[in-house]
């Protein structure tokens, strides 16, 4: 593959863009760093970049793209919105139908805020958990990823783990005293931090299925054992479905536990593809949001029309494929199998975490249960992993952290090239030396 016009670019980003990326997951650093694939165009389940090389993408935006690229109705509707205008700073009926919607699919989101980004609906859900319970503890897990505002930073995971810098750099010591950060799926634990601290903690803060150390699913004791001691101590329970929601299964993924938060915070899949975040739940829990209460939460582009408008057409075609979950399911279970019967034949060490649509590969003896497991993965096997298949045309994260996300583009024969392309790099990383 030729990659002269990505490094060109490249060499451009850097002078003028801090690191020459727009986020840190973009970054190669951690995959033996150079030039990142600067992509061009995307269109379905494939990835264009500058230099012309195509992809089979399972990055897919790090879990928006459930559609796949463009896809046609949320291209038309986009072009129909912005030519009406693209912000204004006031009220539109797309905002009314989308909050509609997202009530339909979740109703225990009563009222809805929206938000720019996934990052601003956590940052505010925990405000409105504080201010609902006159307290100012957090509660959260080791790894998890809930965006880049202060409190959520202390033991991220993800982009910084996979960076291996310090995530709280930056964040003042008077916030990272308020967060109580203990492993995932740990029961024990869980119990001795409300037994500790259960008066002064607003919320506990969860993904309700990991997919930011890799797609991690809890015990059913752990996910009870969250609710039961909230409730029992008088937190709130505020599930982050900014890569769950509408990803799963239509809705909240809670239907699959039978278990429901206070509050929810939304993106990605929402948002068809354009910048969206949403958090939302109780009545009574959301009257404290200005200007019904005391908490304040604004932004110019938050309900901008033009995400509105591709939000409504993503979950409107998501709604006409009754049979596209069961599909991503059963392509992501081929995926899986395929991967571990190739690394087997190789003599490589590999496990898959997988929930329905999405995977990680662990180059460990089994998926890993929480953090400090996903952690002692070695960093070179992924590292060695990933560039083999860029090199085949196989597009995902530069990180051992991250998932691979099954689209409703993909096929069986995009999954048949794809084993191909990784029985052939697990046989020259074995001749390398990995095992």
């Amino acid at each position: 593959m030729n990659f002269h016009r990505s490094e060109e670019l490249f060499r451009r980003a850097l002078a003028r863009i801090a690191g020459g990326v727009n986020s840190p997951s973009r970054s190669y650093a951690a995959v033996g760093g150079g030039a990142p694939a600067f992509i061009a165009r995307g269109e379905g389940a494939y990835l264009y970049d500058a230099d012309g090389n195509r992809y089979i993408d399972y990055l897919a935006a790090y879990g928006a793209m459930i559609l796949g690229h463009a896809h046609p109705k949320v291209v038309k509707a986009v072009q129909e919105a912005v030519t009406r205008g693209s912000v204004y700073g006031a009220p539109t009926e797309a905002e009314v139908r989308m909050a509609e919607a997202i009530h339909e699919a979740i109703p225990q989101m009563e009222l809805v805020r929206f938000t720019a980004s996934g990052t601003e609906a956590v940052m505010t859900a925990l405000r409105v958990a504080r201010g609902y319970t006159g307290r100012e503890k957090i509660l959260k897990f080791d790894g998890a990823y809930h965006g880049h505002s202060d409190p959520v930073l202390v033991s991220a995971g993800s982009g910084s783990s996979t960076l291996g810098i310090d995530e709280s750099l930056g964040v003042p010591r008077g916030v990272a005293q308020d967060v109580i950060s203990i492993p995932y799926n740990d029961t024990e634990k869980l119990e001795e931090a409300f037994s500790r601290h259960g008066n002064e903690i607003a919320c506990a803060l969860l993904e309700p299925v990991t997919g930011n150390f890799g797609i991690v699913e809890p015990t059913r004791e752990f996910m009870e054992a969250v609710h039961r001691l909230a409730r029992a101590h008088g937190s709130l329970v505020i599930w982050d479905e900014v890569i769950t929601a509408f990803r799963f299964q239509y809705g909240s993924i809670g239907q699959y536990f039978g278990l429901e938060a206070d509050l929810y915070t939304l993106g990605k899949v929402i948002g068809g593809g354009l910048p969206i975040g949403a958090y939302g739940g109780r009545k009574e829990v959301m009257s404290v949001v200005a200007p019904l209460g005391g908490v304040y939460q604004d932004g110019t582009l938050s309900g901008n029309p033009v995400s509105m408008a591709a939000g409504l057409a993503c979950l409107e075609a998501l709604r006409e494929d009754p049979g596209l979950y069961s599909r991503l399911d059963r392509l992501a279970a081929m995926l899986a199998q395929g991967m571990q019967e190739a690394a087997h034949r190789h003599g490589i060490t590999l496990s898959i975490g997988r929930f329905k649509g999405a995977l990680s590969p662990f180059f460990l003896p089994r998926p890993a249960s929480h953090f400090a497991e996903a952690e002692q993965a070695p960093s070179g096997h992924l590292a060695r992993f990933f560039r083999l298949l860029l090199e085949r045309g196989i597009m995902t994260a530069p990180s051992k952290y991250e998932a691979w996300f099954i689209s409703a583009a993909h096929t069986e024969r995009d999954i048949e090239i794809t084993l191909e392309a990784v029985d052939d790099a697990f046989r020259q990383m074995a001749a390398e030396g990995y095992r």
